[in-house]
């Protein structure tokens, strides 16, 4: 009696082995199907190439004050930026403890309204001065 009871236990662990292998297959199958058509999905979006913002590039008229600073000749806003960073870094107004200040000079100081002003701000500033 003994020795029916065993070969039941060894015929049931042999087919729960074989069930677990066959599902294991089954789903390692479904993830490969998957990844391939994300990865299709991927290569259709890299395809569409991105147009700059048209208002960013229009070219606006510097005031006097601002003139001082980035030239007479009207420019984007991205340009005006840029040129004051030039302006910025040439002069060393940055500030050297706290790098997100910018320590104004005359000529910027009347551009800014303040003295200090953090490198967020200038952007606001600089619209007032921007036509």
């Amino acid at each position: 009696m003994a020795t029916k009871k065993a070969t039941k236990k060894a015929t049931k662990k042999a087919t729960k082995k074989v069930a677990k292998k066959a599902t294991t297959k089954k789903v390692a199958k479904k993830a490969t199907k998957k990844v391939a058509t994300k990865k299709v999905a991927k290569k259709v979006k890299a395809k569409t190439k991105r147009k700059p913002n048209a208002a960013f590039m229009k070219p606006l008229t510097p005031s006097a004050d601002l003139a001082k600073i980035t030239g007479p000749k009207p420019l984007p806003r991205t340009q005006v930026m840029k040129k004051l960073w030039d302006y910025i870094k040439k002069n060393n107004l940055q500030d050297t403890k706290n790098k997100r200040n910018i320590n104004c000079d005359d000529v910027m100081k009347v551009v800014m309204g303040k003295s200090t002003v953090s490198m967020f701000e200038m952007a606001k500033f600089i619209g007032k001065h921007l036509k």
